[in-house]
């Protein structure tokens, strides 16, 4: 894997044997017929400052130079996608994702139940916070004794990007490019570190889902939730998009790479042709200064398209001039 283990999310290893076909995994006549747009925010594109040079960054995450990028007119969706719509996307098409599939899925392991944790056989050793779990995907996010009953407006995890793939095009959609989402982001703030600006918690206000305590024993939860929280909480940016810092990974449409963003064109950039890691941002509920600030505007991480955990969602895109 080309990024550094860590908080972020765990991979799994055989990713290049268990590539999912879009064009197979389902009926493609159960696309839906509602308006697609419907709900979506219309950004007018333009230019923008991508990246950071900023000391708190992550050099070899490939997060500068900062530099000048475009993007065209797109829409994109105030928030990630939720337990409810994901729900409605399986239940018209009797999709199973990758973490069925494999029949496990990675959960942070002070989310286990007593009862689930003493049937754990496996971690990351890497990042022995992360736990093989049996039965953990979207609909029992910790394991066979979980449920989203009471999440269902918490955005879904458990999903790979080809999880996440499928369901855009199921919905007429996409996932954003990284410089898409990047712009989207920031919010029409300039070279800021977070969504709202330069400050983490201006006047103790706090802004977004992310690790509170020591990182990884002990979460105090004083920003609201250990986990997930629902996708309207917090204060939207500027362009109305909700938790672009913390809550979920979100999965972008780019292959990972370093220094691809060099030498590619600074218009509409969609990342080198190839890889082995699609791109992730926002950070997580996981996410803390000791260990792991990725929840910056500019940070970047990947996984396998594969790979799936309790704390990776994704949210939908589409070209402004291919919705009716």
């Amino acid at each position: 894997m080309e990024n550094k283990p860590s908080c972020c999310s765990a991979s799994r290893q055989a990713s290049s044997q268990v590539s999912v076909s879009l064009e197979t995994s389902f009926s493609l006549k159960t696309v839906r017929s509602a308006d697609s747009k419907e709900g979506m925010i219309l950004l007018e594109g333009g230019t923008f400052l991508m990246g950071t040079d900023d000391q708190e960054g992550f050099p070899s995450d490939g997060e500068g130079p900062v530099r000048r990028v475009a993007v065209s007119p797109f829409y994109v969706s105030p928030y990630a996608v939720t337990n409810a719509e994901y729900k409605q996307f399986v239940d018209a098409t009797g999709f199973k994702t990758d973490a069925e599939r494999f029949g496990w899925s990675y959960v942070f392991h002070i989310l286990v139940s007593k009862e689930t944790a003493n049937k754990v056989t496996q971690v990351v050793q890497t990042s022995p916070w992360w736990w093989n779990v049996e039965g953990a995907y979207w609909r029992q996010p910790e394991g066979l004794d979980s449920s989203i009953d009471d999440r269902m407006d918490h955005p879904v995890v458990h999903i790979s990007w080809n999880d996440a793939a499928t369901y855009c095009k199921w919905a007429g959609k996409r996932l954003l490019s990284e410089a898409e989402w990047e712009y989207a982001a920031r919010g029409d703030l300039v070279q800021k570190k977070y969504p709202w600006g330069d400050i983490l918690k201006p006047d103790g206000q706090y802004m977004c889902n992310i690790w509170q305590g020591k990182f990884p024993i002990k979460n105090n939860a004083s920003d609201g939730y250990i986990g997930t929280a629902p996708v309207h909480a917090f204060h939207p940016n500027g362009y109305g998009l909700y938790q672009v810092s913390g809550n979920v990974w979100e999965w972008c449409s780019d292959w990972f790479s370093r220094d691809y963003h060099l030498r590619a064109k600074p218009v509409d950039s969609k990342g080198p042709p190839t890889g082995q890691s699609k791109v992730m941002r926002g950070g997580s509920y996981l996410c803390h200064k000791s260990y792991c600030n990725r929840y910056r505007v500019a940070a970047r991480s990947a996984n396998t398209p594969d790979s799936s955990s309790g704390n990776m969602g994704f949210r939908c895109a589409a070209d402004w001039n291919d919705l009716g």
